[in-house]
């Protein structure tokens, strides 16, 4: 085995671990018996302190005060991001964890839409068409009939706070990419610490008479927003998009399984039938398939 293959396949195990990592995310969250700003909120202080220890070893922080673009762009994603969490976690507790996470992940389509009508990005009419398929992925995902014949009003903000939480992420990843290409991590650092001074004072004081839940709490913070962000971004550089696109999907679905082992909640055929629809259109979207290429794998295989 070569270096450079040996290299990759280390990257991709990385990756693989990330994204398990990350997909537990709503474990951490309904455990800790917090409220979603409550979360949110040590989430990024823990997250921030993991962050401030790696950047400082690391040497990531030479120079930072001095950035002033990448200031000012940190802190403007920093607070949609941290409000995307907050969204992301309210919408999981008023649905279930995996059909949140499921919704949350047609922001591929939403960043499309954001980055056509914003900045002038060309939309090719193939990823139109993807886009229309995952948005109609989530409408099935939420479970119309059902929602009709029970009144279940609480999944429907579930799915519709799922739904803002991935037009927030989209709009802050748009922010980020543009100022946050040469130093990720630093960028990550700052937006954590502006949500520490965004949600202090509005967390619950609660929490300082909780036992085990501060664990749930330290691990939200250490292993989703500082393990998993430095695994990301030390393993995107080392592979290519298609392989990294892909392997995405493993943070839904093991969001699903977790959903579904951990406390019962069961998708539907309609809905399964939307995770399909959903992940067939983010596919789509990322991997930019097109009739004609389609039809042409078809032809060799």
């Amino acid at each position: 085995m070569s270096p450079s293959t040996a290299g990759t396949r280390g990257a991709l195990l990385q990756l693989l671990f990330a994204e398990v990592l990350i997909g537990s995310v709503g474990v951490f969250v309904h455990e800790s018996g917090q409220d979603a700003v409550t979360a949110v909120f040590y989430r990024c202080l823990f997250g921030g302190l993991f962050l401030l220890g790696w950047a400082a070893a690391r040497g990531h922080l030479r120079g930072l005060l001095q950035d002033r673009v990448l200031l000012r762009g940190a802190v403007l994603s920093g607070v949609l991001l941290v409000l995307n969490w907050v969204a992301l976690f309210a919408g999981m507790a008023r649905s279930s964890i995996g059909l949140a996470t499921m919704v949350y992940h047609c922001f591929p389509f939403i960043t499309l839409i954001l980055a056509a009508l914003a900045q002038g990005e060309r939309t090719q009419p193939a990823d139109i068409a993807w886009t229309l398929l995952g948005f109609a992925g989530v409408i099935c995902t939420s479970d119309p009939a059902g929602i009709y014949r029970h009144a279940d009003t609480a999944q429907l903000i579930g799915v519709g706070l799922a739904l803002l939480a991935a037009l927030l992420w989209s709009a802050s990843l748009l922010i980020s990419r543009q100022v946050g290409k040469q130093r990720p991590l630093a960028l990550v650092l700052i937006q954590c610490w502006v949500g520490v001074l965004m949600l202090g004072g509005f967390s619950s004081a609660s929490v300082f008479h909780w036992g085990l839940q501060w664990m749930w709490l330290i691990g939200l913070g250490v292993i989703h927003s500082g393990i998993v962000y430095v695994l990301f971004y030390s393993t995107y550089p080392r592979l290519p998009v298609v392989t990294i696109v892909v392997v995405a999907f493993v943070y839904p679905l093991v969001a699903l399984l977790l959903d579904y082992w951990l406390y019962g909640h069961r998708l539907v055929p309609i809905q399964l039938a939307g995770v399909a629809l959903i992940v067939a259109g983010t596919l789509g979207v990322n991997l930019k398939w097109r009739p004609r290429s389609l039809r042409n794998q078809a032809l060799r295989t």
